[in-house]
């Protein structure tokens, strides 16, 4: 008799769940030494609470309700439940504030996507520290952490979620033409997002920038190929963002991305992604949301990026596999 289990989860079994557990701990070491404490958010959340950081992040959770008839929805992220902890635990607290998590994620999927509806996400949130000095300090600590868990080819894609919204409003692109352009840039379809602009009858100069700019990705060389005076202050933060990293040895490990966005809407400069060539698939992600924590009662710029464990189990194992000389799975 088989008893089946809801699409998108997956038990885990004793050798899996010993290896999750220390890749885990290598983590929160690295965390905690630099100064970020763990901390716990309950796996539910009331739906105003992640409605008020992001209308987004309420409609993606599972719902149900307590004996009061209030409605409870599982968390699909973690940031929001921290900014939430921020304003209502740290409220006279004197910032930079350091915080990590290791906790479950809950997202909806689509029917015969291969997409996790459960994940374990370990993370860190930096708030009190504005970009480009904050966006630096979480990039180097991800990325030291990534390294002492033995994934020693990894790179961090980064970009700026407000430069083709800025082009978008620049150029006059109907609010309405806006939503399903960033929906194109954000699954990488590059010839949806040609067509689309092509439609639009935007004059040449416009739409060539809004067709090249998601194609600009390298080192920081790419930064000069985006003139445009309209997104000047965005790169020249990321351009400031490379050199502090230079500092902290650890630019090589950049790619600047300057079409990549995040799904979440609350972002407001600085986005990342992380990538291990051993594996097709980004290992996490994150950026700046310096307007959220306002949100909730206290404003502060923020910064944090979040890692899905499983996967980086996968890419760690694919690492050694590499490293012994055997042939990929």
């Amino acid at each position: 008799m088989i008893h089946p289990i809801p699409s998108g989860t997956r038990d885990v079994l004793p050798d899996e769940m010993r290896e999750l557990r220390e890749l885990s701990g290598r983590l929160r070491d690295a965390f905690e030494r630099a100064g970020y404490g763990e901390v716990w958010t309950p796996t539910m959340e009331y739906e105003e609470v992640l409605k008020r950081g992001d209308e987004r992040a309420a409609g993606a959770g599972y719902r149900l309700f307590d004996e009061h008839g209030q409605v409870l929805v599982l968390r699909s992220d973690s940031t929001i439940p921290i900014a939430r902890l921020v304003a209502t635990r740290y409220r006279d607290a004197e910032p930079p504030l350091r915080f990590c998590y290791f906790a479950h994620a809950y997202r909806e999927v689509r029917r015969g996507s291969a997409q996790a509806r459960e994940f374990l996400q370990g993370g860190i949130e930096l708030i009190g520290t504005p970009g480009p000095e904050g966006d630096a300090e979480v990039v180097a600590l991800v990325s030291a952490a990534l390294e002492e868990a033995g994934l020693r080819r990894h790179r961090i894609g980064v970009g700026d979620g407000s430069l083709y919204r800025t082009l978008l409003a620049e150029y006059g692109v109907p609010e309405r033409e806006r939503m399903p352009l960033l929906e194109r840039l954000s699954q990488r379809d590059l010839v949806g997002i040609e067509t689309h602009v092509n439609r639009l009858g935007l004059p040449r100069p416009a739409r060539d920038v809004l067709v090249t700019l998601p194609t600009l990705r390298g080192g920081p060389e790419v930064l000069e190929r985006a003139a445009d005076g309209a997104v000047a202050g965005a790169i020249e933060s990321l351009r400031a963002c490379h050199e502090l990293l230079e500092q902290r040895g650890v630019a090589e490990r950049v790619i600047f991305d300057l079409g990549l966005v995040r799904e979440l809407g609350y972002y407001t400069g600085a986005v990342f992604e992380v990538y291990d060539p051993a594996v097709g698939f980004a290992l996490g992600g994150g950026g700046r949301y310096d307007d959220l924590l306002g949100r909730f009662g206290r404003p502060l710029p923020a910064c944090g990026m979040a890692l899905d464990i499983q996967r980086v189990h996968v890419a760690q194992a694919e690492e050694e596999r590499i490293a012994r000389g055997e042939e990929p799975l």
